[in-house]
């Protein structure tokens, strides 16, 4: 999840979605306690990025932010 400043980045490529995904990483089903779900924090200024949870979120908006949801359906694909 980015929040605050956007950061330009390089075209992406095709290698980039070649890596070993272990099956028991991959979620089969949401979490019971839905708040207990993990969002990645990118810090647009410093570029430090923190492992954080979705009950946190708080802390990041500011009043001039726009959220974006996403509320579509997961297919089940891989790329």
């Amino acid at each position: 999840m980015l929040i605050g400043h956007l950061i330009p980045s390089p075209a992406m490529r095709r290698s980039e979605f070649y890596f070993e995904l272990p099956e028991e990483l991959i979620a089969q089903q949401p979490l019971p306690e839905r708040d207990a779900a993990r969002m990645l924090v990118l810090n647009g200024e410093t570029g430090r990025v923190s492992d954080r949870l979705i009950v946190d979120l708080p802390e990041f908006i500011h009043p001039a932010d726009m959220l974006v949801f996403n509320d579509t359906r997961v297919i089940p694909a891989r790329l």
